[in-house]
């Protein structure tokens, strides 16, 4: 028997923008090597696996070449995917148990609101080659995941074309660059984790968990919306509350299909 497979895209209403990710919901637990094997044939940014756990879902992200602790548009993808294939009504919200803590998710007409931790960056001095490889000047902080790089402005983000190869070098999950934006979004990004496999994610939830009390804090609300300006492009709306952040965004099932045969013989579920 064959295990499905489905592909989403991720923080937009439309096919082919947006973050795509992969989701497999599985019956119990899979091995790890093979859902690694399963994310470097995917060959996407995150490949999301989730299992039913303990009346919630235990949920594992994994690069084409490492496990994170955080994902937002992978989250997303597999929340759209457990109410749409009806592995749970949509009038019941998602509680997914990660390596970064409980997570959530309610459905919320077209669009999908999750629960994530704040993950608040703090000023710091540059590390050696970060703006050498972005290319700019800039502010910069750091949380435990990523560096976060505040420059001029909107334009400086839009033409970045960072030496990736340099950037793999930076000790980090990934480089959040940011300026605040025109209407009628509130700032702009972008995203680069060459040292987890991806030069450039095209829109990234995890970061607007850093994003967002950044800007709410320079401009004194708690209420943001954030476009990650990449090829794809996303809309990510954000909202700060005290430890947390809820984060909003669309998604559209592009794909489905099934592991079958060696594929689907090699996991023991």
């Amino acid at each position: 028997m064959g295990i499905t497979i489905v592909q989403v895209d991720a923080f937009t209403s439309k096919p082919f923008e947006g973050n795509p990710a992969a989701v497999c919901v599985l019956p119990e637990a899979a091995p790890e090597r093979w859902m690694r094997a399963v994310a470097r044939e995917m060959n996407l940014s995150e490949t999301a696996f989730l299992h039913p756990e303990n009346h919630a879902w235990r949920l594992r992200w994994f690069t084409p070449a490492v496990e994170v602790d955080l994902c937002g548009h992978a989250t997303l993808a597999g929340a759209h995917v457990l109410w749409e294939d009806r592995h749970l009504p949509r009038d019941r919200p998602a509680r997914f148990a990660t390596r970064s803590g409980w997570l959530g998710a309610e459905s919320r007409g077209d669009w999908i609101e999750m629960d994530f931790p704040a993950e608040i960056p703090q000023p710091v001095e540059p590390p050696d080659g970060l703006l050498d490889a972005l290319g700019v000047r800039g502010v910069v902080a750091r949380n435990r995941m990523d560096y976060l790089v505040e420059v001029q402005d909107e334009a400086t983000v839009r033409r970045l074309d960072p030496d990736c190869a340099k950037l793999k070098r930076i000790a980090t999950r990934g480089v959040i660059v940011t300026a605040r934006a025109a209407r009628p979004h509130d700032f702009v990004s972008r995203f680069f984790a060459p040292g987890a496999g991806v030069d450039e994610d095209p829109v990234t939830g995890s970061a607007h968990c850093a994003l967002g009390p950044w800007r709410a804090a320079k401009l004194g609300r708690p209420e943001l919306t954030g476009f990650q300006a990449s090829a794809r492009g996303g809309v990510v709306r954000v909202t700060v509350r005290n430890d947390r952040v809820l984060l909003a965004g669309q998604a559209v099932t592009v794909l489905r299909g099934e592991l079958t045969g060696p594929a689907a013989g090699s996991y023991a579920g």
